[in-house]
């Protein structure tokens, strides 16, 4: 027998063993595998008898619990296979005494396994991926009846949908398959992976029938899997469909169940690579021993050396993805160090010893290494799993030379040697607390500042009278009120008031003055001090003291320095240039949001050859830095973590080396690197994608020219007699009619011309239109100049005050005015026309080398925006003061998102970020709050609004508080929105709402949705200049009185 097949043989055995784990799981809802195999293998493989073990009180011995250490020495032990099986909820409790119950569930999952298992050839475990096919399906067709917009919902507009130059793919989500999206996406960056996929051609034998269930289920998913690389190459699409893949996924297991896990799918998928390639190795053979590349690609091997009960044992075995359990570890080494050290390892050097412990070492590391971070437990008391939020951190760069067999000798000395300098450093620790917490109380404090308290006691003025003596009753301080006042206390108890002197007039009520009430006499000390102290007690005290203060301050720094070096020699241990000669870099993290029972899964992977890490998170695909991995990955900051590490081999170059021509040596781009009948099929897709742009550029054209030829046939109807029209102004001047809105500013003209004449002899037109602009210029320059209060914009009464608070050009300022003093409506007297008329003529001398049209045009659009900013934001207050939250989201967005655009292009632009965005984020946690009270009402009516609420307003708003990551508050909010929802996950509740909590929490975590719901801004009202200014300075004066959380 070959070694592959061997390998092949013990595959096999394990996966029977891990079916026996899992029936067990399911009927004692246990899920400490160690546990279960150590019951499987005391009961001989009797499923029966190994129940019986795990239900009686008492089961687990403490030999038991010491022999749990060295189970995976031991045959048929299945590390890799179990890694991220998740244990099913659903637990039989056979706890009582009836033992009819127990030999009845174990008899009926022995049925149902073994006849699933003789009809298809599925494990368990095969069947457990397919409740989450089965419950993504469905959610994609019960998508497509959904009356309210999905925040997964293509846009109709296919130009949306296009893929920008060279930047990667994403995938859809169709539905709680955010797990599918980040495994995928991490895989086809690796370059040799992807070229395995894209090259495989199904064995020959295959081509006409499947001759196995195993081949009618790997092939057709072999097969959508090159079509997904494929369009992820060659696409024209920002992303595409992975409904296919999934499909097959769903149609290979008949069951139901929820979001699927990422090592488990991770698992399971590489499991069906290696029998799709294992197929293709055995027929190319030609009598040599097959290579299947996916073992090679993602399998290594580890020696196991031990002691059980003072007998050695040493086996090697084979493993995938590594587990590392997350809790009480502070980074990753510490995991590693854990996972690869169990028991008393002291006995493996010595003959005679009873205890039991084995070591763990690399014999052959996999090109590519996975490590799963153990962040779920089951949690036995409340029946349910829990997410561990632990931080851990991990390297870009992971030497795992300690952990090789071949240095097993070094490496064991290192580790005494970091034990005994961890428990040196223990001992130092100890002591430096004992100077740092001096005391025996409760309180504590450090000792040099005791010894510095006794200095300053010491030193002090001694004072020779008792701290209660020195006080004269009968003379109170200045501003006490005087003796004869006060009743004595058996007056206050009759009720008799105090005797006054008859002859003296009505004292005046005394007045409590409280900053001299309890002044301090000048002569009390401010500080207790010694009575009697010798001038020779003082001088030998100060001395003891000022010696100890300064030989507590020297034995503090010395520990603490030596504290530090033994720190930096235990980082720099395994340093030393031996030990760092099997690189491994950072390749992706997939990262996990939520708790156990929800969340969604994205991931950051490293372009190795733009040297930046990106995010790929379903459809979006961005830019990204290891500052943004760190906070998202590393975990303690927020409910998101990393889930599963991918190393590669740093010195394994052809895992990430890109394509070259055989002949020519250029390097192959794009469809370039695609088989023939793949380019084929990538081609198709994009002609299609092609044409439904041009059908949509085709519609548009149509509906243009039909708009068009509608406003041709409206022109020539015969027109209502009118007046001559007015020539065109800027048109936040026209709203919502001429005469209400200009005609402030026909008063600030008419008193401008009306000054300009008195001040000037010479009537001339143009002579008192020069000066009248000169004083208009003068009266808004003073405006812009001014510190105004914050309800008092003077930017919202004329554009020039604007236009000089953000230094637009000179020529800008002076044709605005020119055409205020040229408008039409200021021609109802002689004078004015003239003015009006001259002001005209020089508007038309302008030469267009003299004044840019076209930044002409920006600054007025520009100001034309901040006054629609300054109307969201009052509308949007407006609602909010009235706790109108629905209504007021929609202008608080839109004011806070053309504020920020504002900014962007100078800081007097728009108006405070941070007052939009406080209100924006309030608004948001109002109406979340309101959404969670309709949800928990359990009425079906308000339940749906809640949900609606959520979809349509919430869930496509929180992508824009998450834009800015400088934004903490923003960052916390969202926190606080999504914890709120998720805090439902541990309550009992009706099956239909927790069918809608399910469906709706992955949405609600899943940030890489665009805005959908509300892409049109809401419709503004008509409203004036003046109108504007008062209603604004209306809120901005409420908000002034009223005090708002966080501000």
């Amino acid at each position: 027998m070959t070694v592959e097949q061997n390998v092949l043989q013990q595959s096999t055995s394990q996966k029977h063993q891990q079916t026996f784990l899992n029936q067990l799981r399911e009927i004692t809802g246990i899920n400490d595998t160690q546990i279960l195999q150590q019951a499987l293998k005391d009961s001989n493989g009797n499923l029966e008898l190994a129940v019986a073990f795990l239900t009686a009180k008492n089961a687990k011995t403490p030999q038991q619990e010491e022999a749990t250490y060295y189970q995976t020495a031991l045959p048929g032990n299945d590390r890799y296979i179990s890694v991220g099986s998740q244990a099913d909820t659903n637990v039989i409790d056979l706890t009582g005494d009836d033992k009819d119950d127990l030999q009845r569930a174990i008899a009926l999952s022995l049925e149902e396994s073994n006849r699933a298992f003789r009809e298809t050839g599925i494990t368990d475990e095969e069947q457990a991926i397919s409740r989450v096919l089965e419950a993504s399906i469905a959610e994609n067709k019960a998508s497509l009846k959904r009356t309210h917009t999905e925040v997964w919902n293509d846009s109709p507009n296919p130009h949306d949908r296009k893929r920008q130059d060279n930047c990667p793919v994403g995938l859809k989500n169709v539905g709680n398959t955010c797990w599918f999206s980040a495994v995928i996406q991490s895989l086809f960056n690796l370059l040799e992976f992807r070229r395995l996929v894209l090259n495989y051609s199904p064995p020959a034998s295959a081509q006409d029938l499947p001759r196995n269930q195993k081949e009618h289920r790997n092939l057709p998913f072999m097969r959508e899997l090159r079509h997904l690389f494929a369009l992820l190459v060659g696409s024209k699409r920002k992303y595409v469909d992975p409904s296919r893949a999934v499909d097959i996924l769903k149609d290979a297991f008949k069951s139901n169940g929820s979001q699927q896990d990422v090592s488990e799918f991770t698992h399971k998928l590489l499991d069906w690579l290696e029998d799709a390639f294992q197929m293709k190795a055995e027929e190319e053979r030609d009598g040599e021993k097959p290579k299947n590349p996916m073992l090679e690609l993602f399998y290594g091997r580890f020696l196991a050396v031990g002691v059980l009960e003072g007998k050695k044992f040493e086996n090697t075995e084979m493993f995938g993805q590594y587990p590392l359990q997350v809790n009480g570890f502070k980074d990753l080494h510490e995991c590693l160090e854990a996972a690869m050290i169990e028991g008393e390892i002291e006995s493996l050097h010595s003959e005679n010893s009873g205890k039991s412990g084995q070591e763990h070492w690399f014999t052959e590391l996999p090109p590519v290494l996975t490590f799963e971070l153990s962040r779920f437990e089951f949690n036995q008391a409340l029946g349910r799993p829990e997410k561990i939020h632990n931080k851990l951190e991990f390297p870009q760069v992971l030497y795992l030379d300690r952990y090789m067999h071949k240095n097993r000798d070094i490496t064991r000395i290192k580790r005494d040697e970091i034990k005994r300098l961890k428990e040196y450093l223990t001992v130092l620790q100890q002591r430096l607390e004992r100077y740092l917490s001096y005391g025996s109380g409760p309180k504590r404090f450090p000792l040099v500042d005791v010894l510095q308290y006794a200095l300053e006691f010491a030193s002090s003025k001694p004072v020779c009278t008792s701290p209660v003596d020195d006080i004269d009753a009968s003379s109170p301080p200045s501003g006490s009120l005087p003796a004869q006042t006060l009743p004595s206390p058996a007056e206050q108890q009759q009720g008799i008031p105090s005797e006054l002197p008859s002859t003296s007039p009505t004292p005046r009520s005394f007045i409590y003055k409280p900053f001299t009430q309890s002044r301090i006499p000048p002569d009390l000390p401010m500080h207790p001090a010694p009575r009697h102290i010798t001038e020779e007690e003082l001088s030998v005290l100060e001395g003891c003291l000022h010696r100890w203060r300064t030989e507590v301050e020297n034995d503090t720094r010395d520990l603490q320095e030596s504290i530090s070096r033994i720190h930096r020699t235990i980082e720099l241990m395994y340093s030393d240039k031996s030990m760092i000669q099997v690189p491994y870099r950072l390749h992706a993290v997939l990262v996990h949001e939520g708790q156990a029972n929800a969340g969604h899964y994205w991931a950051y992977i490293f372009d190795h050859h733009q040297e930046r890490w990106m995010k790929y998170n379903d459809i979006s695909v961005t830019k990204s830095t290891w500052e943004e991995l760190e906070r998202d990955s590393f975990g303690g900051y927020r409910n998101a973590s990393a889930y599963c590490l991918m190393y590669i081999n740093d010195k394994e170059q052809f895992l990430i080396q890109e394509d070259f021509h055989k002949e020519t040596g250029q390097k192959l781009v794009g469809m370039e690197t695609l088989p023939a009948d793949l380019r084929d099929f990538v081609r198709e897709d994009n002609q299609k994608f092609e044409r439904e742009l041009e059908d949509w550029d085709r519609q548009l054209a149509q509906n243009a020219l039909q708009e068009k030829m509608a406003a041709s046939l409206k022109g020539r109807e015969p027109a209502p007699p009118t007046t001559a029209a007015p020539a065109e102004e800027p048109e936040y001047l026209e709203q919502p009619s001429r005469s209400d809105v200009t005609k402030y500013l026909k008063e600030e003209t008419m008193r401008a011309i009306t000054k300009a004449s008195l001040e000037h002899e010479d009537k001339n037109p143009e002579t008192v239109l020069q000066l009248a602009i000169k004083l208009e210029y003068a009266r808004l320059l003073k405006l812009a100049q001014e510190d105004a209060p914050p309800e008092r914009d003077y930017r919202l009464q004329h554009a020039v005050v604007y236009f000089i608070q953000n230094q637009s050009p000179k020529r800008i300022i002076e044709r605005t005015l020119l055409e205020q003093f040229g408008n039409r409506t200021l021609s109802f007297d002689e004078r004015c026309r003239n003015i009006m008329k001259i002001a005209q003529a020089k508007l038309e001398m302008i030469k267009p080398e003299e004044v840019n049209m076209e930044e002409y045009e920006k600054w007025h659009q520009d100001y034309r925006s901040f006054r629609d900013t300054t109307a969201y934001l009052t509308v949007g207050l407006e609602h909010f003061q009235t706790k109108s939250y629905v209504e007021a989201i929609l202008y608080l967005i839109c004011a806070y998102q053309h504020n920020k655009e504002l900014l962007s292009k100078g800081p007097y632009r728009g108006h405070d970020e941070e007052l939009l965005s406080h209100y924006r984020r309030e608004c948001l946690l109002k109406l979340n709050e309101h959404a969670a009270e309709l949800f928990e009402s359990g009425d079906d009516q308000e339940v749906n609004n809640g949900l609606i609420i959520m979809n349509e307003l919430i869930v496509p708003c929180l992508p824009l508080l998450l834009v800015d990551e400088m934004e903490e508050k923003d960052i916390v909010a969202v926190e606080d929105m999504r914890n709120r929802w998720c805090s439902y996950l541990g309550q009992e509740m009706e099956s239909r709402l927790q069918e809608k909590l399910t469906d709706f929490l992955p949405k609600l975590l899943d940030c890489s949705t665009e805005m959908k719901g509300f892409s049109e801004p809401p419709k503004l009202p008509p409203c004036s200049t003046h109108e504007l200014c008062e209603r604004f300075a209306r809120i901005m004066l409420s908000l002034s009185r009223t005090p708002a959380d966080g501000r």
